[in-house]
């Protein structure tokens, strides 16, 4: 429990636009280490490499078994720790450097290396690299929540954090396309450790001026109180305590299922466009452009919407908005209504990518937001505040699209029988079956897994008014 004279909670806390800038920058963490760099790994392994599927998703799905433990660690003790930076800055400056040697070494397995040894380095490089980003980005997340009090203002906040993460990515998917991969193509084998190891330098940057630009703020915020009991033993009481929190079950359950489904199609995006819309990867930068776009303006439009709809409602036309993209060019190519191939596709293909990032901007912005409404909700329940166990909750369920969305992947090619030796036969045609296979994996059953999470997450009930009476009541108790 923090003391009582904390001063971010006497009203409303509006951080300046400077420290929301520099706070923003730790998005690199997340949105340069796994979720656009993570693309190119599977590519990497599975049709340049040739490790098979299976194995590849296995291997980066072993990080989110460990994230399982790793998450709700670092978030209990972010929350509980006591130093002269507070208790969220020194896990965060403690996990830059691992970040950086991890994601460059991700990169660059040694030559020669037989299949099993392989699939060893992926499995090795995925969970150091996995563990480490989650030590920077729980207790930077928990972070952004303490920043602002106000329903809407903690919507700035992850705005800010979304928009970096626009840049962010837009910058690393450029550097990979336009220098490492512009001669040769995603096939290129000898332009990924350079690759690995610039994206490596750009978190360090990032991570280190989030970290320089936020110190006197999160040194400044209250210290929790002498814990008792080692954190072994207060865990398993501390997570049955978040998840006897309803708000918080159904968050959590319908970001991960979310995050899996948004991964599986996310994985296959380098397969579908290279062997079924036969896209030159030169191109193929300027789909993740329209996707990044459509991010923007989602993330852009986010607060107008919150200010006239529910946080739930934003959600779930994000939500229809994935969904739509998964299935309607998907479905016209499988019942053989429209096919374009090569150039003609790479319109088609931007469009369809800049509607899945409006979709993908907004929930983006809500599910934050609505985590931190539920942190508020808990403390009114339980006298606790547990923000770094919450949005631990929250950076699990976002990795799954990199562990277990990875893993339905990498099945998936190998019960589609992709085969392992086509990535080194630039041009080669894969059979239609294979391909209509693919597709059905890389867009309809991702929609499917979608369409379960919003049946779950309908029945979320922190509206606009309920935060009111929650807020009333904490500044009622905190005066006393």
């Amino acid at each position: 429990m923090l003391a009582t004279d904390d001063p971010a909670r006497e009203g409303d806390v509006r951080p300046t636009v400077a420290r929301k800038v520099f706070y923003s920058l730790g998005q690199a963490a997340q949105t340069g280490g796994f979720d656009t760099a993570i693309g190119f790994v599977f590519f990497y392994y599975t049709a340049v490499l040739g490790l098979s599927g299976g194995l590849v998703g296995a291997a980066l799905a072993v990080g989110l078994a460990l994230d399982a433990v790793v998450d709700p660690v670092v978030g209990s003790w972010s929350d509980n720790l006591k130093s002269r930076l507070g208790r969220r800055l020194p896990l965060m400056i403690a996990a830059i450097p691992l970040i950086t040697l991890s994601i460059g070494l991700l990169f660059s397995p040694p030559r020669g290396l037989s299949q099993p040894l392989l699939f060893g380095w992926l499995t090795l490089m995925s969970v150091a690299s996995r563990a480490f980003i989650s030590l920077f980005n729980v207790p930077y997340i928990a972070l952004g929540a303490e920043m602002a009090s106000d329903y809407t203002e903690r919507t700035s906040v992850v705005v800010y954090r979304a928009m970096a993460g626009i840049v962010f990515g837009t910058a690393i998917t450029a550097l990979g396309f336009t220098v490492f991969f512009a001669h040769g193509g995603l096939q290129r084998a000898d332009g990924y450790p350079a690759f690995g190891w610039s994206v490596a330098a750009i978190l360090f940057v990032c991570t280190t001026a989030c970290c320089l630009g936020v110190r006197r703020y999160a040194a400044s915020l209250p210290q929790p109180e002498q814990v008792t009991g080692s954190m072994w033993r207060r865990l398993p009481f501390e997570l049955g305590e978040i998840f006897a929190n309803r708000s918080f079950r159904l968050l959590f359950v319908s970001a991960v299922i979310t995050y899996v489904a948004q991964g599986l199609n996310a994985t296959l995006n380098n397969h579908a466009f290279v062997f079924v819309w036969r896209i030159k990867s030169e191109d193929i930068q300027f789909i993740g452009y329209a996707f990044l776009a459509g991010i923007l303006l989602g993330v852009g439009g986010a607060p107008q919407m919150q200010r006239r709809l529910e946080k739930k409602t934003v959600v779930l036309i994000g939500l229809s908005l994935l969904i739509a993209n998964w299935l309607v060019i998907q479905g016209a190519w499988l019942l053989g209504l429209y096919s374009p191939i090569g150039d003609a596709a790479l319109a088609p293909m931007q469009i369809n990518s800049f509607v899945a990032g409006i979709g993908v901007g907004l929930a983006s912005v809500a599910y934050p937001s609505m985590m931190a409404d539920a942190a508020d909700e808990h403390e009114h329940l339980f006298g606790r505040r547990r923000e770094g166990l919450y949005f631990a909750g929250l950076g699990f369920a976002n990795k799954a699209a990199s562990g277990a969305g990875v893993l339905l992947a990498g099945v998936a090619l190998d019960l589609i029988r992709f085969p392992s030796d086509i990535g080194h036969k630039v041009g080669a045609l894969l059979p239609h079956a294979v391909q209509a296979r693919l597709v059905f994996v890389w867009g309809p059953a991702a929609s499917v897994i979608a369409v379960i999470s919003m049946l779950i997450f309908a029945s979320y009930a922190i509206t606009r008014a309920r935060h009111a009476q929650i807020a009333e009541a904490l500044n009622a108790r905190r005066t006393l």
